[in-house]
């Protein structure tokens, strides 16, 4: 029961962060302060964990500019450390 309960917990804040990740981007893309594609990039990695649509888009972007390819594999691990530190390891 409590597994499920941490599996549910974790799913939603990872929709929550990266969905606010993604909000930051767009306006990102329209005010000067944010750095709206950096932005964009966090959340479709952090979504990339529970969205097929976000995992193919990541692929496409890893086929069309492979120097993305590497940055986007260590930003993705850190992502998936950081998850596992706040919300705990899903077994």
């Amino acid at each position: 029961m409590l597994k499920t309960v941490r599996t549910k917990f974790r799913k939603v804040g990872v929709l929550v962060l990266g969905w606010g990740f993604v909000l930051f981007g767009v306006l990102g893309l329209f005010l000067p302060i944010l750095q709206g594609v950096l932005f964009l990039l966090v959340g479709l990695l952090i979504l990339s964990t529970e969205y097929a649509w976000a995992h193919h888009l990541l692929e496409k972007l890893r086929a069309r500019w492979p120097w993305f390819a590497s940055h986007a594999g260590k930003a993705q691990t850190t992502a998936q450390k950081w998850l596992d530190k706040i919300f705990g390891q899903a077994q």
